[in-house]
C-alpha cells in the first residue's frame, strides 16, 4: 500500500489559494477516483475537489476554514501500488494537478516568484505582531510563508522583529457592547475580503473620473426596449452599451488591457470583460469573452445569462476565468461617484454610475436638460499613468456620445 497526497488545485486563472469550506469525507472513508472529497472556495468560485485516486482517507491535513496555497497538501489517501501506477499513467495533461509535474526550470521561476508573495492573512498577522517576514522560513509551496507558519512563531514567542510596522491589533478586536449583533463571516465573504485586501495591499491605486452626455444612448434604448424584449426574450438595459464602448476603446488603448507581472507588464491580446454580479452575501465576477467581437445584443444576452447563473448558483469556474478588464454597474444602486478596488490581477476597473438628468450648458451657449453619467476609473499606477488613462476615458466618452437612433444598431 502507498500513501498519496491530494493537493490544493488551481481553480481558475490567477487563483493562488483556496479555503476548505467543508470536508465531504472523514478519516477511514473509502473513496473512488473522481469522488468529491471537499468543497473549496476561492475569490472566484466555489467548487468540489475530486479525488485523484481510489483508496482510503488516512489524514485530513487541512481543517475546515483553513486557507492553503495552490499545490499545498490537503489530505493523504492510502492506495494500492498497482492502482497508483495505472492512475498516474492515465492522468490527463490538463489535470487540475498538473502542477505536480512541472519542468524544473518552471518550478525555479515559480519558487522565486512565490517566495515573497504574502497572502492578506499573513500580511495582517505580520502587521499586528511587527514581524519581519524576510526572516521567516515558509513551509508552503515553493517556500511561501503560510498563515500557519506565522501563527507558530507567534505561539512560540520567537518573533523576528522589524521594528517599524504600526500595530493594528485594535482594529481587529472591536469589543462587543450591549445591543450589538454578531454576524458570522461566511466562507464566501472571507474570500472576497482576502481578495480585496490583496488588491489594496499589492496594487498602488489611482483614480480618474469623466462626465459623459448619454442622451442619445438613452433615447435609443428607451425607443426599442419593449420591442427588443418581446423579440429576444430578455431585457435591454443600458449596461451592454457601456461594455461594448469600453471593449472598442480597449482595442485602441491596449495598455489598459494589461497586468503587472513583477519584472514585466503583460499586455493581453483578448478583450475579456469581467462584470460584477451581486447576490445577497457575495460578489461574483463572470467574464464576457471577446467582448469586442460581440454586438450590443450579444453582450446583453450574455450579461443576462451570466447574472442568472450567478443568482441560481449554477455559474461554472471557467465562466469566471480570463478577465482582462472589469466594468462595474454601480449605477444600478443609485451611485453617482465611487472609487472601486481593482479586480486583481487586472490593471484597471471602470465604474458606470447612475444616469441622471441635469441642466447642461451646450456649445452654442444654450441650456438644455441632458442625460449625464459619471465614469470612474481605478487604475494600477505601476502599469498605467494619467496620460493613457485620460485618453482612454476620452475615447470611451466619444464612443458613448456618438450613440443615437440614427447611427447605432444593437444587432
Amino acid at each position: 500500500m502507498l500513501i498519496e497526497e491530494m493537493k490544493m488545485p488551481q481553480l481558475g486563472e490567477s487563483v493562488t489559494e483556496g479555503t476548505i469550506s467543508k470536508w465531504l469525507v472523514s478519516i477511514g472513508d473509502k473513496v473512488n477516483k473522481y469522488d468529491p472529497i471537499a468543497e473549496v472556495m476561492t475569490d472566484k468560485v466555489n467548487a468540489e475537489v475530486p479525488s485523484s485516486y481510489t483508496g482510503v482517507i488516512k489524514e485530513l491535513v487541512a481543517e475546515e476554514g483553513d486557507t492553503l496555497q495552490v499545490g499545498e497538501v490537503i489530505c493523504r489517501i492510502e492506495v494500492e501500488a498497482v492502482a497508483v501506477e495505472q492512475e498516474k499513467n492515465i492522468q490527463p495533461k490538463d489535470s487540475l494537478y498538473a502542477n505536480d509535474h512541472q519542468p524544473a526550470e518552471k518550478e525555479e521561476t515559480e519558487k522565486k516568484t512565490m517566495k515573497n508573495r504574502y497572502s492578506p492573512a499573513v500580511l495582517r498577522l505580520a502587521q499586528e505582531h511587527d514581524i519581519d517576514l524576510e526572516k521567516v522560513n515558509g513551509t508552503g509551496a515553493f517556500g511561501r510563508i503560510t498563515r500557519k507558519d506565522v501563527l507558530k512563531l507567534i505561539e512560540a514567542g520567537n518573533i523576528p522583529k522589524k521594528g517599524s510596522l504600526i500595530q493594528e491589533t485594535k482594529s481587529y478586536k472591536s469589543p462587543k457592547t450591549a445591543g450589538d449583533t454578531e454576524i458570522p463571516v461566511s466562507g464566501v465573504r472571507k474570500a472576497i475580503a482576502q481578495n480585496m485586501a490583496r488588491s489594496k495591499t499589492e496594487i498602488p491605486h489611482a483614480w480618474m473620473m469623466i462626465e459623459v452626455d448619454v442622451t442619445g444612448l438613452v433615447e435609443l434604448r428607451n425607443s426599442i426596449k419593449e420591442e427588443f424584449k418581446a423579440k429576444e426574450g430578455f431585457p435591454l438595459t443600458f449596461f451592454p452599451f457601456f461594455v461594448k464602448s469600453v471593449a472598442e476603446a480597449l482595442k485602441e488603448y491596449p495598455q489598459m488591457n494589461s497586468t503587472w507581472a513583477g519584472d514585466k507588464i503583460i499586455q493581453k491580446k483578448d478583450i475579456n470583460i469581467s462584470i460584477a454580479v451581486a447576490t445577497d452575501d457575495a460578489l461574483y465576477v463572470p467574464v464576457i469573452k471577446h467582448a469586442d467581437e460581440k454586438s450590443i445584443k450579444g453582450i446583453a444576452r450574455e450579461i443576462n445569462e451570466l447574472a442568472l447563473k450567478v443568482r441560481t448558483g449554477t455559474i461554472e469556474a471557467k465562466e469566471m476565468e480570463g478577465g482582462t478588464f472589469t466594468v462595474n454597474n454601480t449605477g444600478s444602486f443609485g451611485s453617482i461617484q465611487s472609487m472601486g478596488i481593482i479586480n486583481y490581477p487586472q490593471a484597471a476597473l471602470l465604474q458606470v454610475e447612475t444616469i441622471v438628468k441635469r441642466l447642461v450648458v451646450m456649445k452654442n451657449g444654450m441650456i438644455a436638460v441632458r442625460d449625464m453619467v459619471n465614469l470612474c476609473l481605478s487604475l494600477d499606477h505601476r502599469v498605467l499613468d494619467g496620460v493613457v488613462c485620460g485618453r482612454f476615458l476620452q475615447r470611451v466618452k466619444q464612443i458613448l456620445e456618438g450613440i443615437s437612433k440614427e447611427t447605432t444598431s444593437v444587432y
